[in-house]
């Protein structure tokens, strides 16, 4: 799994205040979600309609190799709480377990003789050589913030992408009730 702990918040104030600019007495809007409320979530990307989505806010933790955070960060909206580092753990990861499947099993072993002889000199230099040499497929975990329209977006660049961790990020974007009902355009 890319995605856990996930928490989203603001859902029934977002679709009840998508209702505002087709009434004239807001007292009236409710969070009951209708067709308009579809058409509005489902709507052409980069119109503007969808823009209640902005007010459904998503919190989760997010693992990536190092080369998804890479490509996810053309992604500003994606706001980072905090995140594991190598520049302070490097050194003390399960490497073994650390890395994706893609990961040659001989770059392993060096990465751990590397840490090894960091741990054992502790010299700046041996420091740099282990810290530069980790490979791109090296998982790490953030906490992440950021709402369902920006999710929709990612979602409908990202679903076939090359890298198997966005399509299990857009898999498990489908799972959630939420998002898959109001947001994922149905045939």
């Amino acid at each position: 799994m890319v995605i856990s702990n996930l928490h989203i918040y603001g859902f029934d104030n977002a679709v009840r205040g998508s209702k505002f600019p087709m009434i004239t007495d807001v007292s009236k809007a409710t969070s009951e979600i209708t067709k308009t409320t579809y058409s509005l979530a489902q709507c052409e990307k980069g119109t503007g309609h969808d823009q209640m989505l902005t007010g459904i806010i998503a919190q989760f933790d997010l693992t990536f190799t190092v080369k998804a955070w890479t490509e996810a960060e053309r992604y500003h909206f994606f706001d980072f709480i905090s995140s594991q580092s190598t520049m302070h753990r490097i050194s003390k990861f399960d490497l073994t377990n650390q890395y994706s499947e893609y990961v040659d099993k001989r770059m392993i072993e060096i990465m751990n003789e590397l840490k090894d002889r960091y741990n054992e000199t502790q010299d700046i230099e041996d420091y740099l050589k282990l810290l530069y040499s980790n490979p791109c497929g090296f998982k790490l975990t953030a906490a992440m913030t950021t709402n369902f329209r920006q999710l929709k977006t990612i979602y409908y660049q990202r679903k076939n992408h090359r890298l198997p961790e966005w399509r299990e990020f857009c898999k498990q974007l489908e799972e959630i009730p939420e998002f898959k009902d109001l947001v994922i355009e149905t045939d």
